[in-house]
């Protein structure tokens, strides 16, 4: 992942379609999380927050992990405006060192498609996870249209099922939840979220 791109981007990163996308995929996943008051939350590759701020409500905590120190320093100012009591930020990069923290929950929104390891960042996610942990993965259904050197084309349900069978999740869901106009490079694109059980 090019951090210098995501630094940039980060204090005008959270357009109107950013912002109404977010709000799509935060609906989605408020559905996984009727009974998680008690889970700690993390989502990785959070950005300036968009969708994990917007279900605090639901869960013990969040914490908000990003490889791109400009984009934590963007969602701890909104933490602190919403005055959020269970909300925090981590600036690290899983890809590059193994997390040590624990969680009940991970969420990872249109990050996978960035990473070039699939395998390696799934490994190091169930790592993270509690006994019975959930992983929350939303990103875009494979999609011909899209071809670029630094991302993924979108994945394909079953291949994604097989990766994440090999690192040891016992059950996983996947459905497509959304179709978009220029939502994935410019390209009308799908999206999905796979629902994977430790």
């Amino acid at each position: 992942m090019q951090e210098n791109v995501f630094e940039e981007m980060a204090k005008r990163y959270d357009t109107e379609d950013r912002i109404e996308l977010a709000k799509i995929i935060s609906t989605e996943v408020r559905k996984k999380l009727q009974d998680a008051k008690a889970k700690t939350l993390v989502d990785y590759g959070s950005g300036t927050g968009l969708v994990s701020l917007a279900l605090t409500d639901l869960v013990q905590s969040v914490l908000l992990v990003d490889s791109s120190e400009q984009m934590t320093a963007v969602a701890k100012g909104k933490i602190a405006r919403k005055e959020l009591r269970n909300a925090e930020v981590l600036h690290t990069d899983f890809t590059k060192e193994l997390p040590t923290m624990k969680a009940d929950i991970v969420l990872m929104s249109l990050v996978l498609l960035h990473i070039p390891e699939t395998k390696t960042i799934l490994q190091n996610l169930y790592h993270i996870l509690n006994e019975h942990g959930q992983l929350i993965i939303i990103d875009f259904d494979e999609n011909d249209e899209v071809s670029h050197p630094l991302i993924h084309s979108g994945f394909s349900h079953e291949g994604l099922k097989e990766i994440l069978a090999e690192v040891g999740f016992k059950s996983t869901e996947i459905k497509t939840f959304h179709h978009g106009k220029n939502i994935f490079a410019n390209k009308d694109a799908s999206m999905f979220i796979a629902h994977s059980r430790k």
